[in-house]
């Protein structure tokens, strides 16, 4: 074969290659930026402005950060709290304090709030867990919050930031809704999203809360309901009292990166023992010696034994979070480090 016609191969061979090669780059290019766009990028829908008023907005509030993420050191006591199913009948040792204002409690003219830190087990069969017992005297002060004021996806910040700036007294993270585009989310009475998607949980201006399915009752009803909040995450735990169901396989999302989460895992989530009455449990996890997370049968049990009759799982995993007083009061999975959440759920300063 001529040596002219030998190039001319070679020439078109190698174009064949290099267009070949930038059409791969471009499709891993685009494929790159539209999972950045999804899980990376900043995308603000609505900006919040923060408000007094549990109808109207946030809670305003210029509250410094407390830079502190560390689990609190404390003496242990026998006093008698609930225990984990898990613990194999080994008694609970607690963190306890009497009444007032201390690291531990809060009371002001309309809320009460105590913190106990509970452990079970031991080995690697240890869990650690916090309850805060919050009772409202007048008005359900449960408020609110986004991630830098803002709505929208992958707008995030620590729980302890959150709520310093709103200032918080009190606070746990949400249900991370800006990780999905799907589910109901009202705040503070202002409808935010309206894509039914899996059961829900509303919280009512009566004191109250309940699971509902986000599919048979419309965001018309629950505001006509008086429902000032609505969280997108579950399963429902206890309703009426019972254990709400089975949860040997429980998957929240359909997206990228979804699996079950019905194994241990670090936990946060809410109960209502009587209108007004609360139970926040927060779980740690993931960290072997110190706390391997509770199951979501585990955690229903808890809840039923903390006397709740409607209880809801929140956002788990490297999010739980439990802020009092200025400081993280658990030891996010086991290393003292938060994870940005989208919301906090929140009681502010009196």
């Amino acid at each position: 074969m001529p040596t002219k016609e030998l190039v001319t191969i070679f020439r078109t061979r190698k174009s064949k290659i290099l267009t070949t090669i930038a059409v791969i780059l471009l499709v891993v290019a685009a494929i790159l930026y539209k999972l950045a766009d999804r899980y990376l990028i900043e995308h603000v829908e609505v900006k919040v402005t923060p408000n007094t008023s549990i109808t109207q907005g946030t809670s305003t509030g210029t509250g410094t950060s407390s830079g502190s993420s560390s689990s609190p050191s404390s003496e242990t006591s026998s006093n008698s709290t609930p225990s984990s199913s898990s613990s194999g009948g080994t008694s609970a040792s607690t963190t306890d304090t009497n009444a007032g204002n201390d690291d531990w409690n809060y009371k002001d003219d309309n809320e009460t709030i105590s913190i106990k830190k509970v452990e079970t087990g031991s080995g690697s069969d240890m869990i650690t867990y916090y309850v805060a017992d919050v009772t409202f005297n007048g008005k359900m002060n449960l408020l609110t919050a986004f991630a830098k004021n803002s709505f929208g996806t992958n707008i995030t910040q620590n729980t302890s930031t959150i709520a310093a700036n709103n200032n918080a007294v009190f606070a746990i993270n949400g249900d991370y809704y800006g990780f999905r585009s799907d589910g109901v989310v009202i705040r503070n009475g202002t409808v935010y999203r309206d894509e039914p998607a899996r059961v829900g949980l509303a919280f009512f201006n009566d004191g109250t809360m309940k699971s509902y399915d986000e599919e048979e009752v419309s965001t018309k009803d629950l505001l006509a309901q008086g429902v000032t909040n609505a969280f997108s995450f579950g399963p429902a735990l206890v309703t009426d009292g019972e254990i709400a169901g089975d949860f040997s396989h429980v998957e929240i999302d359909k997206n990228f990166g979804n699996r079950s989460i019905q194994n241990s895992n670090p936990r946060t989530g809410i109960g209502m023992i009587a209108p007004n009455h609360y139970v926040f449990v927060v779980v740690d996890g993931r960290s072997t010696g110190y706390s391997r997370g509770m199951t979501l049968t585990e955690f229903a049990n808890l809840f039923k034994e903390l006397g709740a009759t409607e209880a809801y799982n929140l956002d788990g995993g490297g999010s739980s979070t439990m802020y009092f007083k200025g400081r993280v009061v658990n030891n996010p999975l086991g290393k003292g480090n938060e994870r940005g959440v989208s919301d906090i759920i929140y009681i502010p300063q009196s």
